[in-house]
């Protein structure tokens, strides 16, 4: 199965074209992004290195761009280990995939834990497990919150997926209210997004910071 995807994806939307001001979602003015601990992601059964990491680092704005994406790589499962670099009210995990069947349907999440593996997942019983769409579009997608009050690292099982051989999935987000360590109340940097049904790519987007070396496993 040939996994190289090395084409253009390119939208021209001039200014003019297209406004938003009527379709902003409140809710997403608690993403968070800065308070991922980037360099400390894990991520089992990945075909490249880092491409779990990868997904993660991709801002709001570049949420609907191809590349990269994580794959799985011996089978369909995926497992990541997401640190924070404080504690996280976790309010809900944002996801987009593609649609077809590579897109992941299950989806069980482990909170606090930093030695799970696919044997000692399969095991244990997570926190919530949430059921996933077959679609390209932004599934926002509620944890309980009572049970994510006080997160400092996320694990997230993608169990299976629609059929496919291999899982794909383009994007990975969360909302939340987050607390440094040192419990000060973090300022989340508030803006408006777009309808997640409008799959306009967003240009000129090239702000984020190179990361360094992780260690991906």
């Amino acid at each position: 199965m040939s996994h190289n995807r090395s084409h253009s994806h390119n939208h021209d939307h001039g200014p003019g074209n297209h406004s938003h001001d009527d379709e902003v979602e409140p809710a997403l003015q608690s993403l968070i992004w800065k308070q991922i601990d980037f360099e400390s992601i894990r991520t089992l059964n990945e075909r490249e290195p880092d491409q779990g990491a990868k997904i993660l680092e991709k801002t709001w704005p570049q949420r609907l761009d191809p590349e990269p994406i994580l794959e799985s790589d011996s089978d369909e499962q995926i497992l990541m280990f997401v640190p924070f670099t404080g504690v996280l009210k976790l309010h809900s995990v944002l996801i987009r995939s593609l649609e077809d069947s590579s897109a992941p349907k299950t989806l069980k999440l482990y909170l606090n834990r930093d030695d799970l593996d696919f044997s000692t997942a399969s095991d244990l019983q997570p926190k919530q497990t949430l059921e996933l769409s077959q679609t390209s579009e932004i599934q926002d997608l509620p944890v309980k919150r009572t049970s994510f009050g006080n997160t400092y690292s996320l694990t997230l099982f993608f169990e299976d997926n629609f059929g496919n051989e291999i899982t794909r999935i383009s994007w990975i987000g969360f909302k939340g209210e987050f607390m440094n360590l040192n419990r000060e109340p973090v300022e989340v940097l508030y803006e408006k997004a777009a309808n997640p049904k409008d799959h306009t790519l967003i240009q000129g987007v090239g702000d984020m910071a190179s990361q360094g070396t992780r260690h991906g496993m």
